[in-house]
């Protein structure tokens, strides 16, 4: 695609989230400080909220990546589950045999054993579950149960929550009252100011190989940062769709007319209407650009 023209070794913003493109801006690093001294304290459980899109995924797979080798961690990606689903998954992962036709009382005996032979060796667990809000309530209420495994000076499993804000709606229910009081520390993740955006396009670029000169005008980092609202994947999708734009009309750099084509072609993002005109414009000389780079091979693109 584009990556040659603007001399990339990979794609800046793919939606994939990749930890060796972390960014770490003022807000996930409060964050993961929080998380880090609530793990390093032994406390139960730590709550990290944040909207669609504000890198909650990637902070959690940088977590894991990041911890110490003594702390065995348990990623559980897809909250859809039962109970007995989870215990299951937690057995799995910290080496016990097959629990297929195992009670749960017989599981959790397993599971609490399993975890204090752990802390005898100096080991810790550390339960990271993603999209939380998701998870089923019985579901939760079984990971504080998991939580309650403890010796008298600290836990033996430690949890943390990432969810959107809809987790805080969930746990405000009665039903899971005795799970809220067990979340010792809290974070709520915000969005990018201006200049981590910036920051962020920057480490971004050069993460995937850019070397030359802004790559955006400032004007279409202006239009791309009040349009995205700060938030990291919105701020993915319309980076990479401005440089196909700017590719397609043979630009070497990404400017106001390039980030507004890549906003109207984006859901969700809006646009005023005295700038339809110019980007309905724009859109009419990309896709004839185009129709020439394929009726016409392209000279030392």
């Amino acid at each position: 695609m584009y990556l040659d023209y603007f001399h990339l070794n990979d794609r800046p913003f793919s939606l994939t989230p990749d930890t060796s493109y972390y960014y770490n801006n003022f807000s996930c690093q409060e964050a993961m400080n929080v998380v880090l001294v609530a793990l390093s304290n032994g406390e139960g459980i730590v709550k990290i909220t944040g909207e669609v899109g504000t890198g909650k995924t990637l902070m959690c797979r940088k977590l894991l990546n990041d911890l110490p080798d003594e702390m065995l961690t348990v990623y559980l990606p897809n909250p859809l589950m039962e109970a007995q689903q989870l215990y299951r998954a937690v057995a799995g992962e910290l080496g016990l045999a097959s629990t297929t036709d195992v009670s749960v009382a017989d599981l959790l005996n397993q599971l609490n054993t399993r975890l204090i032979n752990l802390s005898a060796s100096g080991q810790r667990v550390v339960v990271c579950v993603d999209e939380a809000q998701s998870m089923p309530t019985q579901t939760l209420e079984a990971l504080r149960l998991l939580s309650n495994v403890e010796t008298e000076k600290r836990k033996l499993l430690q949890i943390v929550l990432f969810g959107q804000p809809e987790l805080n709606e969930r746990l405000a229910q009665s039903e899971l009252r005795q799970l809220r009081q067990r979340i010792s520390f809290s974070y709520a993740l915000g969005p990018l100011d201006f200049e981590g955006f910036q920051g962020y396009l920057v480490h971004r670029l050069q993460m995937a190989g850019y070397q030359g000169v802004p790559l955006f005008t400032v004007g279409a980092q202006r239009k791309l940062f009040k349009a995205a609202k700060g938030v990291p994947r919105l701020v993915n999708i319309l980076a990479h769709k401005a440089l196909m734009v700017s590719y397609g009309c043979g630009l070497h750099h990404v400017g106001v007319g390039q980030v507004k084509a890549a906003i109207v072609d984006t859901d969700g993002v809006s646009l005023p209407h005295n700038w339809l005109f110019g980007v309905a414009l724009i859109g009419l000389l990309t896709t004839l650009f185009y129709v020439g780079i394929l009726l016409t091979p392209m000279v030392g693109g």
